[in-house]
């Protein structure tokens, strides 16, 4: 990975009326610092050294990548509720489906206001059958590269995670309609007889389709429609490291962080459910799927040298950040980063913290 970091901390701004901040390809997949559609008068960049709580920075920065077009997306409803967005990519490809979608456009100007699931749509069930048949449709077309990672998975649509679900999704699609995303990771750590505090770290297998050879949580995985949290954390467990139920069980519910991030399939409005687990010393997760690689047990020290390094998974470096807050390894006397760090794990839009 190019390092395009100056020596000294500072906001390079170009002229920009509200300033936008970008980083890195591997936060977010998308674009590199130095390409030439970076260098243009329309926006801010961060340039900081390369450091671990630099990085956390970076990180708490994600929203608005450069050519978010979140600005210009239109609001999408379900039920008169919005659950999501819906991009002008997007857009072009719902119009001529009415059984579908409604469009609402302004009377004077013709614009686009809002895109809707059709009111004749009126339960569950008929919503999912015609947005999976929709879905299919624009799948064969192959010009959305998210709906090349079929899952098979479905994720509930939602206006917020305890409100009714409307519909489910194909996992793949709903970065298209920018649908609210759950998850959920697991910090497993344990008290180490020579080393202290340590944390169980997992690499992402080669061949995964996002995020390939990443460092990771010991056990994550997405929420899928009709599962408990805590049911899809012992799943998790169980299927990526091998953690017995009996040890899973005992994990604790720790908070969550939430983020959004636009990339090349969609945009991705997420909350992370973080549990805690302290493993016996003398514990070791096993590989038990495709998904993982090798497991580690690294000290918090070893954990920010990785951070620094960039080998995390975004999402994974900023769930360990909590961690490191709530366990009283960062506090607010020592890191003049502390409220910006609490402040930028608990929002959709880190930007606001520079306004």
């Amino acid at each position: 990975m190019q390092q395009k970091w100056t020596d000294t901390c500072q906001l390079d701004m170009l002229k920009a009326d509200k300033p936008q901040f970008c980083f890195e390809a591997a936060v977010v997949g998308i674009g590199r610092i130095g390409d030439s559609r970076w260098n243009n008068d329309n926006y801010v960049y961060l340039t900081i050294p390369y450091s671990w709580w630099q990085y956390f920075f970076s990180l708490v920065c994600l929203y608005f990548p450069i050519g978010s077009s979140r600005e210009v997306c239109k609001p999408f409803f379900v039920a008169d509720r919005q659950v999501g967005y819906v991009t002008p990519k997007v857009l072009q490809y719902l119009q001529d489906r009415p059984d579908v979608i409604h469009i609402t456009r302004d009377a004077g100007t013709n614009d686009v206001q809002r895109v809707s699931l059709s009111s004749s749509l009126t339960t569950f069930e008929e919503r999912t059958t015609k947005m999976a048949e929709l879905l299919q449709e624009m799948r064969k077309l192959d010009v959305f590269v998210t709906l090349r990672g079929w899952r098979n998975e479905m994720y509930a649509v939602c206006a917020s995670y305890h409100d009714e679900t409307l519909m489910n999704m194909e996992r793949a699609a709903t970065c298209l309609f920018g649908i609210k995303q759950y998850g959920v990771h697991l910090n497993g750590y344990c008290h180490h007889p020579s080393k202290g505090l340590c944390m169980w770290i997992g690499r992402r297998s080669p061949t995964k389709s996002t995020f390939p050879n990443k460092l990771d949580n010991v056990a994550a995985g997405g929420l899928p429609s009709g599962m408990l949290i805590k049911d899809c954390l012992v799943k998790e467990c169980a299927e990526e490291a091998s953690i017995p139920e009996s040890i899973a069980q005992k994990a604790e519910p720790a908070g969550a962080i939430s983020y959004f991030y636009e990339d090349e399939r969609g945009l991705f409005d997420e909350t992370q459910f973080v549990y805690d687990l302290e493993f016996p010393a003398d514990f070791m997760p096993w590989i038990n799927d495709e998904e993982v690689t090798e497991f580690y047990l690294w000290t918090l020290e070893e954990v920010k040298d990785r951070i620094a390094s960039q080998e995390f998974k975004p999402n994974c470096a900023l769930v360990i950040l909590d961690f490191l807050i709530r366990r009283g390894f960062l506090t607010a006397d020592t890191d003049p980063n502390y409220v910006l760090f609490l402040q930028g794990l608990h929002t959709d839009d880190p930007s606001s913290l520079f306004r």
